[in-house]
């Protein structure tokens, strides 16, 4: 059975998940828009996925704390001449240290991939989807949304608020043909964490998964209209379990965890 979107817009696909998201849509034989800010990053994997799948794949390097740029991202996710019928919002960045110590342009900026381009570029491409009635929008966001984040409280508001938003409007486009999923990622092997500064070694080992295998379960539950999908074995449970533990004893867990 053929994969239900036959294009696709992937942010932050230079690297990491975004570069899997990818990697696996190509596969699947879906044409790809990509978005990042490194445009060699970006033209290397457009080759190599058009020359192993015979896919189309158009680099687009763009800033998405820019607003000329993110409006240049929306604009080509409305464009009905050229229909995007999968947009995977994946773009995001991190910080390693306390909120006070950190330069507030930083963390608006941090806002601005994180928050203000997902709810962008989702409004941008809602509209065409629903005329269409056919469509999925996928949200990356964290388990890290279920707690408290001392050292990185920016980060983990930015994935409680996609957890939110995107739970939101997938109540509100019931019947509409369009998917709309949140992807509660865990501990994943990529540059994020190095490129944020933050220690990873108090961080259980066997908890850490392969970009592969957030990704697979996360096409397959916007392909079947699932709201949520909480890749990985040990990550499952967490969202429920985190629920359950009165908030006092939460913060003492991740205060060790974190060693603040």
């Amino acid at each position: 059975m053929a994969y239900p979107y036959r294009t696709a817009l992937v942010t932050g696909a230079s690297s990491g998940i975004g570069a899997q998201f990818a990697e696996q849509l190509a596969r699947n034989g879906t044409d790809l828009v990509l978005v990042a800010r490194r445009l060699g990053r970006l033209k290397e994997l457009a080759d190599r996925l058009t020359e192993r799948h015979g896919v189309r794949a158009d680099p687009l390097a763009l800033d998405l704390a820019s607003d000329i740029d993110l409006q240049t991202a929306a604009e080509r996710l409305a464009d009905t001449g050229r229909p995007v019928e999968l947009l995977v919002n994946c773009a995001g960045f991190a910080s390693a240290r306390p909120f006070g110590e950190l330069p507030q342009e930083h963390e608006v900026r941090q806002i601005g991939v994180n928050v203000v381009a997902p709810v962008v570029l989702t409004h941008a491409a809602l509209g065409a989807m629903r005329e269409r009635r056919h469509g999925g929008i996928v949200n990356v966001s964290s388990i890290a949304a279920g707690l408290p984040m001392p050292k990185s409280a920016v980060y983990g508001a930015s994935k409680a608020f996609l957890g939110s938003f995107g739970e939101s409007l997938h109540m509100e486009a019931r019947g509409s043909g369009v998917h709309i999923t949140t992807v509660r990622t865990g501990l994943v092997h990529t540059e994020f964490h190095r490129a944020a500064g933050l220690d990873t070694e108090g961080l259980p080992r066997l908890a850490w998964m392969e970009p592969h295998q957030v990704v697979t379960p996360a096409l397959r539950a916007v392909a079947r209209g699932r709201p949520f999908v909480t890749p990985g074995a040990m990550n499952r449970p967490q969202p429920f379990l985190l629920g359950l533990f009165p908030r006092p004893l939460l913060q003492a867990l991740v205060r060790r965890v974190y060693r603040v």
